[in-house]
């Protein structure tokens, strides 16, 4: 009893008992005094521990698998977050508003070389990774505090992968690579895979993907490279949409056209089947947009609106842009010769027919395509000498917290997405089944992981095969195209079954904390 008195007011220790001698206690600092000492020793554990570094090679707004990772990072597992990347796009608001979330933006490599001497060209091409591993290195082993695990994209693998390997030895952290495709794949699109360059590249990313931690990837396809022919193990962490992807509703849809009628009544001066009908909309109409009206009793939809179909693309040459093209012009030219329409009927009369309400059976068409890339002005070049009644295409950037309000308010997605390597799945498609679009999406050996036909989507291989497809889907739109209305049911099935808090918890969150906790053992 009396020792027990003892342990609750003070601390104490037993001197060292020899033969003879009895049990002294001394006296020393009130307990609560050691407590509050003791718990702010692991408080400065935790804070010491308790943090990861996100490392992109790229436009930290362009990759919403790593704005998602470090959310969850900082959400689920508790961790202050250093974001290391380029700037050029803003993140998601909940990424930049998070107070746990850092985001460090690296200077970049100037990407004109207009005026400089073709001759200087290959010594521009070798300075260029030299730079970017000396920038990394700088940032990763000086400007940050020092982290747990880093957490690294690849692709890009050179120099990204080197310079985290080497950062993590100096700062004594642990590795985890986030494999979204193979980097040599995409170089080999342009040097060919027989280049030498090609294959050093394999070797580096190779050889400095095995000396990870751990490592995550997005398809079982992958899984299965990387373990038999790489000899990495890795946990498969398919792309989930976020819980800011959901259908949107019909205030949300007449705000977001509301809001993009700049770019639907003059998209790049065309005169077309949608600008045409948009003259004077949310201008002299406040209370009506291109798909929407607000009447006494609500939002409604307009009855004789375009069908808006949804693209994102990286206009790079992984994604087949002139396919999409291709069966616009088919879309056009087949629905002309089944309603019996003469080629030098006006298109100015059809289209004014279809704004003063008439309806066809065969919709017209709105492409919105969004985002950046080096393929897109050309692209752009193209869609403007295109003469189409029924289709009309529009190009725009749009913010993180817009994007998936577009997507919520579409009615189809297309994806032109082909893996490099076959072995990855277009985070778009995810995206799109979040807002419970369905997609058609170009066929590759691992897509059906995801796309399952005739439930959530279509695959198509060709132009004609999309086109076909496109007609399949929109006859009898907006109220009886029953096939598309049961493909919606899929995809909202798909994108509501599982999310990206969901899949992390169970996939990646305990991957990061075993190799935190070795590392630290």
């Amino acid at each position: 009893m009396l020792l027990r008195l003892l342990s609750t007011r003070y601390c104490w220790c037993l001197g060292e008992r020899r033969r003879g001698e009895t049990i002294q206690l001394r006296k020393l600092l009130p307990a609560k005094h050691i407590s509050i000492q003791m718990a702010g020793r692991r408080n400065e554990e935790i804070e010491k521990r308790g943090r990861a570094a996100v490392v992109v090679l790229g436009d930290i707004g362009r990759s919403p698998r790593m704005q998602y990772h470090a959310l969850s990072l900082a959400r689920q597992a508790s961790l202050e977050v250093d974001i290391v990347a380029y700037g050029g796009s803003e993140p998601h608001a909940a990424v930049v508003d998070n107070p746990a979330i850092h985001i460090y933006k690296m200077p970049q490599w100037p990407t004109s070389t207009k005026g400089l001497p073709r001759i200087l060209y290959p010594l521009m091409l070798l300075l260029k990774p030299l730079f970017q591993f000396f920038m990394l290195l700088w940032f990763l082993c000086v400007k940050i505090p020092s982290p747990d695990v880093f957490l690294v994209q690849n692709p890009p693998s050179v120099p990204t992968l080197v310079a985290v390997k080497w950062a993590s030895r100096l700062r004594r952290s642990a590795v985890v690579v986030d494999w979204h495709n193979f980097g040599y794949t995409l170089l080999g699109l342009s040097l060919g895979r027989s280049s030498r360059f090609v294959t050093a590249y394999r070797w580096i990313e190779k050889n400095y993907g095995k000396m990870a931690n751990g490592s995550l990837c997005v398809t079982k396809a992958m899984q299965l490279e990387l373990v038999h022919n790489w000899g990495i193990k890795a946990t498969v962490l398919y792309d989930q949409p976020p819980e800011f992807f959901h259908p949107a509703s019909l205030e949300e849809k007449h705000k977001l056209f509301f809001r993009l009628n700049k770019y639907l009544t003059d998209p790049h001066g065309i005169h077309d089947c949608v600008s045409f009908g948009t003259m004077g909309i949310g201008s002299s109409d406040l209370n009506g947009t291109l798909f929407t009206t607000q009447v006494s009793t609500g939002i409604l939809l307009k009855q004789n609106r375009p069908a808006l179909i949804v693209s994102s693309t990286s206009w790079t040459p992984d994604e087949d842009f002139g396919m999409l093209l291709e069966a616009a012009v088919m879309y056009d030219r087949r629905v002309a010769a089944i309603l019996n329409e003469d080629d030098l009927d006006k298109n100015e009369v059809l289209w004014e027919n279809m704004c003063n309400g008439k309806q066809y059976l065969y919709p017209r068409l709105l492409f919105i395509i969004t985002g950046k890339g080096p393929e897109r002005e050309k692209y752009e070049e193209k869609i403007r000498r295109l003469n189409l009644k029924r289709v009309a295409f529009c190009t725009m950037w749009l913010s993180a917290e817009d994007y998936p309000l577009l997507l919520g308010s579409a009615d189809l997605g297309v994806c032109l997405h082909t893996s490099s390597s076959g072995l990855d799945l277009p985070m778009k498609v995810v995206d799109m089944f979040g807002c419970g679009l369905p997609v058609c999406a170009v066929s590759f050996s691992c897509i059906e992981e995801l796309v399952k036909v005739e439930e959530n989507g279509l695959l198509f291989s060709s132009s004609s095969e999309l086109a076909d497809e496109l007609l399949m889907l929109f006859k009898g739109f907006p109220d009886a195209c029953d096939d598309l209305k049961s493909l919606r049911r899929g995809a909202l099935q798909k994108g509501s079954s599982a999310k990206w808090a969901t899949e992390w918890e169970e996939h990646a969150k305990p991957l990061i904390s075993k190799v935190i906790s070795r590392n630290h053992d």
